[in-house]
């Protein structure tokens, strides 16, 4: 999705915590929605969604603005359109967060956003925004220290900022008084809380958690998970990519 070495990954994000919805599930068709973005078909889950948006209603916002973003992922866009999603999706959340500073999946979609828009705009901006994705992420765990979905996210920084190359730390030093700094053991962190939150919910996490240890020379506990991930039922493009990886990474384990 975007370069490897400063994003964490961004996915089809599929909650299925039930905080996430309110009464309003009740008059606005928030469960249909959620079957349609479940089940890959973001663009109809966008036009349904798009039809009560001016009720300004905060459980349709930010799934309008989920369902933006996945489009923008899939393959049958051309890059301008995709990056006009982004842009509408960036715009919308940023115009639900100044509305609504409480609500956990606000602060979750704006840190992706976030990182999505400023990729569009050059590496420096990029690595400008990184304490601000990092900083949304952390208000997003504060409201809701239970979604996997979040504790993976800061995970996948943490692993960002650990492998971010000599060049990109040059920069970051220029832009920051401090630069973002993290550890591979910090990563390992947050990937083992998602993945004792909700167990195998995410092939990434499990390829992540194999990462982890094998930067830490733990090859066990690293052939284990690499194992999980490359077994993982793919039905994504995130799970071929963890399929293959986590096959590529045993192989040399051998």
């Amino acid at each position: 999705m975007l370069s490897t070495t400063l994003s964490f990954m961004l996915w089809p994000i599929k909650s299925k915590d039930p905080a996430e919805k309110s009464a309003a599930q009740h008059v606005l068709p928030i469960d249909d929605a959620d079957k349609l973005f479940e089940n890959g078909h973001y663009e109809e889950c966008y036009k349904l969604l798009a039809e009560h948006q001016d009720k300004g209603n905060v459980e349709v916002q930010w799934r309008i603005c989920r369902a933006l973003y996945n489009m923008s992922k899939e393959s049958k866009y051309d890059k301008q359109y995709k990056n006009n999603l982004v842009c509408q999706a960036y715009d919308l959340i940023l115009k639900v967060l100044n509305d609504t500073q409480d609500h956990y999946a606000v602060h979750k979609w704006y840190a992706l956003l976030l990182d999505a828009k400023s990729s569009l705009d050059g590496i420096k901006e990029r690595i400008r925004q990184l304490e601000n994705v990092k900083r949304h992420m952390d208000m997003a765990v504060t409201l809701n220290p239970n979604d996997a979905t979040i504790l993976h996210m800061l995970g996948e920084w943490c692993y960002q900022i650990a492998e971010m190359p000599w060049h990109h730390r040059k920069i970051a030093e220029v832009l920051f008084a401090s630069p973002p700094y993290s550890t591979y053991e910090e990563a390992l962190e947050y990937f083992l809380k998602a993945e004792a939150v909700q167990p195998r919910f995410y092939s990434i996490n499990l390829l992540r958690l194999g990462n982890c240890y094998l930067k830490l020379k733990k090859e066990d506990q690293a052939k284990y998970y690499l194992q999980l991930a490359a077994s993982y039922p793919a039905k994504s493009n995130d799970d071929h990519k963890a399929n293959t990886e986590a096959a590529e990474l045993l192989k040399k384990l051998k």
